[in-house]
């Protein structure tokens, strides 16, 4: 999947503004900065504006589909320093989940592991060719957020380092409550592609549009975002 980074960025200098969070659902603290993940000038709540169009657009076919209920946003625009920060952060937590202790690891531990983490993190890169994604202010991580104010079960918790954090991980499983879980991530993936949306391949909440990946996912010469 990492072809998109061979996508040509033609940057269109769009702003990075500011997300109407009255218009959604959000977690507070922001979890990453609730780690310790230190924001600069643009706090996590920032997309490029015709992101943040786009996404107002899908919550708006939300309230068509089921109405009260409401995107959350989980996280949006990333600096490549706080990308280092989750990703060093993720490799840590996953020696810690296995039961191990990172000095030490063998080789073939410490390459299982990162090989893991790069599963869902993207590298944080200061090439402009290859940016993460979530630092061009393309790129939204969401969840719902039903009308009784409560989280919607996907079946997996975002930035889960396992195949259940596959889109369609549930279809056809055996869990009693796999079609539930699907049809949840379905009706998230139906209003955000009928707002422009395209979806990571190996995350069921991670959204973009105008980024590399956008562009690759959508079959486009060009991308319209670099990094902010």
């Amino acid at each position: 999947m990492r072809d998109y980074h061979k996508i040509e960025i033609l940057e269109c200098g769009e702003p990075l503004v500011e997300i109407p969070l009255e218009m959604f659902a959000v977690e507070s603290p922001h979890p990453y900065q609730k780690l310790g993940a230190t924001y600069g000038k643009y706090s996590p709540y920032h997309l490029r504006q015709s992101v943040v169009n786009n996404l107002i657009t899908a919550q708006n076919y939300l309230q068509l589909l089921s109405p009260s209920w409401r995107i959350q946003i989980f996280d949006a625009y990333r600096p490549v320093e706080v990308q280092q920060f989750m990703v060093d952060y993720s490799f840590a937590a996953e020696v810690r989940e296995r039961g191990l202790i990172v000095g030490s690891l063998s080789p073939q531990q410490r390459q299982e592991i990162w090989q893991a983490v790069y599963e869902i993190w993207a590298i944080p890169s200061l090439d402009e060719k290859t940016p993460p994604p979530h630092s061009t202010g393309a790129a939204v991580d969401v969840t719902l957020v039903d009308d009784g104010g409560q989280v919607v079960n996907m079946g997996s918790l975002i930035d889960e380092l396992s195949k259940r954090s596959h889109p369609d991980y549930y279809v056809n499983h055996p869990h009693s409550d796999a079609p539930q879980y699907h049809a949840h991530r379905q009706l998230l993936y139906d209003v955000m592609s009928k707002a422009g949306f395209q979806r990571n391949p190996k995350e069921w909440w991670h959204f973009c549009f105008g980024d590399q990946m956008w562009a690759w996912l959508s079959h486009e010469t060009t991308a319209r975002y670099g990094r902010w």
